[in-house]
Formats: C-alpha cells, sequence, structure tokens
C-alpha cells in the first residue's frame, strides 16, 4: 500500500470516528440550552418575589430606605421608631406596621406602594445616578422627602382615595367608609369642613394624626397617634433642620 493511500484510509477512519462524537455534542446543546433557560427562569422569578419584599427595598436603596423598614417589622402595642427617628411609646400608629401584624393580610411594600413600570425605570435610574432628594433626621439618617397620596398615585392615573380603598386592601367606597363611622360622636369621615385625604390621618411610616384636633380640643387621640398640634411641631423641627 503506498503512502497515499495509507493516508487516505487513516483519515477515513478518523472522520468515521469523529462523526458520532459530533452527533453526541449536538444532542448535547439543546440539554445545555434548556438549563441555562431554566437557570435563568427561576433566578427571575425569585428576584421578582424578592422585589416584592421589605427586605429588597432596605437592601437596595439602603440609603433613603434604612428607617423606612424597622417602621414595618414594629409590633403594635410595644415601643418603636419612627422613620424620622422619633421614639414611640406604641407602633399601633403606624399602618405600616399595624397591617403587617394583621394576621389576615400578607401585605408588603408593594401592597400599598404598588409601582408602574415607567416609575421603577425612573426610580432605577435615579438611584444609579444619585439624583433623587433625602432630607436629614432627627437620629442622623436620611429619608426621602415625605408624599401626599395624590403623589403616589400619580403614575397610575387613580384618585387619592385608592391609595386604600381599593379591592386589595379597603374594599369600600369613600360613602361606605362614612357608613361605617357614623356610630361616631365625631365622625371623622365627612368631609363637612372641605376634603380630607386619607393620608391626612393615617401615616404608614409615623405616628397618625387626629387631624378633627387641628380645631376641636376634646378630640380623642388613639392609642400610638398624635394630636395636629403634635404633628405641626414634628414637621416644623424636620424642616427647620433641612434648610
Amino acid at each position: 500500500m503506498s503512502e497515499e493511500e495509507k493516508t487516505a484510509e487513516v483519515a477515513a477512519v478518523e472522520e468515521t470516528e469523529a462523526a458520532p462524537a459530533a452527533k453526541k455534542a449536538r444532542k448535547k446543546w439543546p440539554i445545555v440550552v434548556g438549563v441555562v433557560v431554566a437557570v435563568l427562569v427561576v433566578a427571575g422569578a425569585g428576584f421578582w418575589v424578592w422585589h416584592e419584599q421589605p427586605s429588597f427595598c432596605n437592601a437596595i436603596c439602603h440609603t433613603p430606605m434604612d428607617p423606612y423598614l424597622p417602621t414595618y417589622e414594629a409590633t403594635p402595642g410595644e415601643p418603636a421608631t419612627d422613620k424620622w427617628g422619633n421614639e414611640l411609646e406604641t407602633a399601633s400608629g403606624m399602618l405600616a406596621a399595624v397591617h403587617r401584624a394583621d394576621e389576615s393580610s400578607d401585605i408588603t411594600c408593594m401592597g400599598c406602594h404598588v409601582p408602574t413600570l415607567s416609575e421603577q425605570i425612573g426610580e432605577g435610574i435615579s438611584w444609579v445616578t444619585g439624583n433623587y432628594e433625602v432630607m436629614a433626621t432627627q437620629a442622623g439618617m436620611h429619608v426621602v422627602p415625605e408624599k401626599s397620596l395624590e403623589d403616589l398615585v400619580a403614575a397610575r392615573g387613580i384618585e387619592p382615595d385608592q391609595f386604600c380603598l381599593n379591592e386589595g386592601c379597603h374594599n369600600m367606597t369613600r360613602d361606605d367608609l362614612i357608613k361605617a363611622t357614623e356610630g361616631m360622636a365625631r365622625n371623622p369621615h365627612v368631609p363637612q369642613h372641605g376634603e380630607v385625604a386619607c393620608g391626612d390621618c393615617h401615616k404608614a411610616h409615623r405616628a397618625s394624626v387626629n387631624y378633627c384636633s387641628s380645631c376641636h380640643n376634646d378630640a380623642e387621640i388613639p392609642e400610638g397617634w398624635i394630636s395636629a398640634a403634635d404633628d405641626k411641631k414634628l414637621v416644623k423641627e424636620l424642616e427647620s433642620m433641612n434648610k
């Protein structure tokens, strides 16, 4: 057998042996791709669940959100600290703590703060660039400025009351709410002195305020709440710190 014939025979054998290996490699690709896709799906689902948890807000946006997490984890009836660093005798007036403690509810940050995609993108860009506003607190921390319910629902295009009065939380209308408290000596939900938003009284991350006490000196202050006069004092002190 000539050298050329030997070379051709060796090449044929190598080609024959390589063919099964190539077929095996081709068979493995769908498996590899499937595993990668599965990992990405699981990781994405896990991240989505995590991003709805208070721990995500605290971990990712930790500078302005640090003071908020303790207000959510606080226990009604026990001492707590509000988002501004004020010591409270009880957390019973902070709705974040009250809602979390409700055994019939599994509410998280995004249960109330329902985001739109545009909001999340905007907040992400602001966080990465550092282009966001914060306020100094008495505890030496920094928090984002307090927003009204109108601000919080602007991107969703809904009425301020719907931040609270919706199917996922208090499934009722303002009229239903007025009827529910009509037995009180002074019905706080009747807009007899002009429009009063839910957030004027009910605060999530600091003590709620009895707005009626602005005029009525005999207005009862619920446990954990503060009077309108005390609220004005707290706000004024915070504003003076940030001039």
